[in-house]
């Protein structure tokens, strides 16, 4: 007990030596004030994007809806059966000098879908074919099922069928029409007692992105989907389609489309030939999407002051000569450092949380004003990145402590936390380096803690640029925020141990 509360005036001392030294003071209300600004500059001067909201996924989620639907009314239970026979694409020209390419977009889908109706965002499920990821079953955009890893061709058809028994639908695949397999089921909630369904095609956009020292490129286009599906059935309550009784809807439709006077779906003694154009996906974050990191930019530039006045909270001891009076008054050196690292860790917890509040707030406000789009996300999620962000600066306040303890000199030791926390961050998401060592600095460096801040989805069904420069990092948020905080008790643990053994 008594060990207990001579830590607790240790941390008072601590305490009370940092209020009343007034540029320290000053300093974290600086570092307050530069998060805030620089946070309210970068909103100010972002376009916040245009063309119109994103449909929403039931789940709220902006996605991409847009296919080419062959298709008819379902009333209650039922079943969608074909046979599709080949599924091949093109990747249309960018340009009058440049030719279509014959290539199939890996995540091209052909296959069976049940909808709630034509409106985009509406619940679905769907088993489907694809080029390179074998047969799918996904529903309302973000989920995902893997069958098998087939490919169709005329000489090796799939066969693929969707049930609906209730709010339950089931998809299966069958290499020879007899033997099936279920794929998976789902429960779609929001479904209606009659819903569409029938046969989709869709194909995303064709991009290629290479990263080098100081830039990134991004080229591509609309891409175009073929289909042909046979041995089409609907088993309707007993009664079965037949060719004639089936619609087309396009879908949004996509930018590319079939080639001019080329019709989207053609029907020939009950095959179906369709193309299709476009993608049914959440829409990920990238570069021109408002996300909620993204308000809180000025964290960047408040870490630098916490950096430096992490260091001066210890240095600047050694410069006076103030530390042989601390640790004569406190022969347990280790005992000093914790009561420094809590001090220093928890005022700038507090200030952050502040700034990180306020910034957020105010953020969330102009974009308001200013009809901006935001990318959506839940409340524990803009809890962890607003919180997330205040631990991420007392950690490196930390960090930077320890690392004044162990070169004893304020400018080294700032150098040294910049090195360590500001210079692979910056390497790393401005395009500086190639995806590879990005990557790797954001997971060996304490600059991984940034992906706390992460509010962005990487999903495997939608090829798109998943590099630290559009937002996304290696390791998940709280695995990021650890590495930070293991550099910093590796350095708190090197500076305990040096300032047992050396002279003050």
């Amino acid at each position: 007990m008594r060990a207990h509360n001579s830590f607790v005036r240790l941390i008072h001392a601590e305490w009370t030596k940092f209020r009343t030294v007034r540029g320290w003071v000053i300093g974290m209300g600086v570092a307050a004030a530069v998060m805030l600004l620089m946070s309210l500059l970068g909103v100010s001067g972002s376009s916040g994007g245009g063309g119109g909201p994103a449909p929403a996924a039931p789940n709220g989620k902006p996605v991409n809806d847009s296919f080419t639907f062959v298709d008819q009314p379902l009333s209650g239970d039922g079943s969608i059966t074909v046979r599709l026979t080949s599924l091949t694409g093109v990747i249309q020209a960018n340009g009058p000098d440049e030719a279509p390419t014959a290539a199939s977009e890996p995540w091209a889908k052909a296959g069976v879908i049940i909808k709630a109706g034509t409106n985009q965002g509406s619940t679905y499920a769907a088993i489907m074919v694809t080029p390179s990821h074998g047969v799918r079953m996904q529903h309302d955009f973000v989920n995902d099922i893997a069958g098998s890893a087939a490919t169709v061709s005329p000489s090796s058809p799939r066969w693929l069928r969707l049930t609906r028994l209730g709010d339950t639908i089931t998809g299966s695949e069958s290499q020879d029409g007899t033997t099936w397999a279920d794929v998976g089921s789902v429960r779609l909630a929001g479904l209606p007692p009659t819903a569409l369904i029938g046969m989709f095609v869709t194909s995303p956009d064709h991009e290629v992105t290479t990263q080098s020292f100081g830039e990134q490129d991004t080229i591509g286009g609309p891409t175009v989907a073929t289909a042909t599906f046979d041995h089409v059935s609907l088993d309707d309550e007993g009664s079965v389609g037949t060719a004639g009784e089936w619609g087309h809807d396009e879908i949004s439709g996509g930018r590319g489309g079939p080639p001019r006077g080329v019709a989207s779906v053609t029907e020939d003694n009950g095959v179906f030939t369709v193309l299709g154009s476009g993608d049914i996906a959440p829409i990920v974050a990238g570069p021109g999407s408002n996300t909620v990191e993204q308000g809180l930019i000025g964290a960047f530039a408040c870490l630098i002051v916490v950096i430096v006045l992490g260091t001066m909270f210890i240095t600047s001891e050694y410069r006076r000569g103030l530390i042989r009076t601390t640790l004569a008054a406190s022969p347990r050196r280790g005992r000093v450092l914790a009561a420094k690292a809590v001090v220093v860790g928890g005022i700038t917890f507090v200030v952050g949380l502040a700034a990180s509040t306020a910034a957020f707030a105010l953020v969330a406000k102009i974009r308001r004003d200013k009809g901006q789009g935001v990318y959506p996300t839940s409340t524990m999620t803009d809890v962890r990145i607003v919180v997330g962000t205040a631990a991420l600066l007392a950690v490196a306040a930390v960090l930077a402590m320890a690392v004044g303890t162990i070169l004893r000199r304020g400018a080294g030791a700032v150098a040294a936390g910049v090195v360590l926390i500001v210079v692979p961050y910056i390497l790393a998401v401005a395009s500086v380096l190639p995806v590879g060592p990005a990557r790797w600095l954001l997971r060996l460096t304490p600059a991984a803690a940034f992906a706390i801040q992460q509010s962005a989805t990487k999903y495997f069904q939608v090829t798109s640029t998943y590099t630290p420069s559009t937002g996304y990092f290696p390791l998940t948020p709280l695995v990021g925020f650890g590495v930070l905080c293991a550099w910093a008790a590796a350095a708190l643990g090197v500076a305990t141990l040096l300032l047992r053994r050396r002279d003050a």
